[in-house]
């Protein structure tokens, strides 16, 4: 049996059309579809929702569809979190896709099995499509347990969803900077980390999954990753919300397909080695704070330079 299926969508057909395309071939049959609102500033924006709309309810199979449409833009952050709890007061587990994640035939049933085996087990909060290593090694299961829940195509239960911080209370409550030092000693990991969530929480930064992230982490959550990706990230370019080109070095369309049966990892712990190299090879953590950090000696460089120039 398929999961349920929750399809976040907004204004770009073209992706839509071929994530939709994916969910009509797995025939989920209950099919919930979320859409947020145009901007009334931005021309044709209305138009292209509406397409938007046309396609992603488009189901021809047996299927019972339930509809999240917004009159008006609400953002990313409020848009897609809503539309996830939304979802989840009437699903007790479910996948999630968004309108630029493709996912491969196997992500369906590689999401139900585990979200059976694992509906009872409360370490366990997510299951992803993802996987950016380079190389598994001789790594021999289906998946490993991460502390990263990469939300490019993934599935969850409501008792998970329960957990999300929306405003990031925790954040301050529970001390972030010392709960993500427990999470790793990768150089740059929690000045990265701390600065991305400060942004979210002040609203500068329009992101949901920073926030689901931060929720995992606060519980010690563990997301199992499969050992292929499954999801290409079809939604890099012009009209995207943050995902403008894809980073020099770094292929997101790539994706295999998992083998069946799956072979289960025999610990519940996420593995630092493959954790570590998705903080350096895909955060790029040590790259981001040598730059906030470059930065700050620029500014401070500014600031003696026009002193000098004012003769203080």
């Amino acid at each position: 049996m398929i999961p349920p299926v929750l399809f976040v969508v907004y204004r770009r057909p073209h992706t839509t059309a071929r994530v939709f395309e994916a969910i009509r071939a797995a025939r989920p049959t209950r099919l919930y579809v979320a859409a947020d609102g145009p901007r009334g500033e931005r021309a044709g924006e209305a138009e292209r929702c509406a397409e938007v709309r046309q396609i992603a309810t488009a189901v021809d199979w047996p299927c019972e569809l339930r509809t999240l449409f917004r009159p008006r833009n609400l953002g990313c952050r409020r848009a897609v979190s809503e539309a996830i709890t939304w979802f989840f007061q009437s699903e007790a587990e479910g996948v999630i896709l968004e309108d630029d994640c493709l996912p491969d035939a196997s992500f369906f049933p590689f999401c139900a099995e585990l979200l059976s085996r694992y509906r009872r087990e409360p370490r366990v909060m997510c299951i992803t499509g993802n996987n950016f290593q380079r190389d598994m090694g001789d790594w021999p299961y289906s998946y490993y347990f991460s502390i990263f829940n990469h939300c490019w195509g993934w599935a969850s239960w409501r008792r998970a969803w329960e957990l999300f911080d929306a405003q990031l209370a925790t954040f301050q409550a529970l001390g972030g900077r010392r709960r993500l030092r427990q999470l790793s000693r990768v150089p740059g990991f929690v000045s990265y980390f701390t600065q991305q969530l400060a942004e979210v929480a002040a609203g500068r930064l329009d992101s949901w999954a920073l926030v689901w992230t931060w929720s995992c982490w606060k519980e010690g959550g563990l997301t199992c990753t499969p050992r292929v990706n499954l999801v290409s990230n079809i939604g890099f370019g012009e009209d995207a919300t943050h995902t403008f080109s894809t980073p020099a070095g770094r292929e997101f369309t790539a994706r295999g397909r998992i083998e069946f049966p799956l072979l289960h990892p025999s610990s519940l712990a996420p593995l630092t080695t493959f954790d570590d190299f998705v903080s350096r090879n895909h955060f790029r953590v040590g790259e981001a704070t040598l730059l906030r950090r470059f930065g700050r000696f620029a500014r401070q460089a500014a600031k003696y330079a026009a002193r000098r120039l004012r003769g203080g």
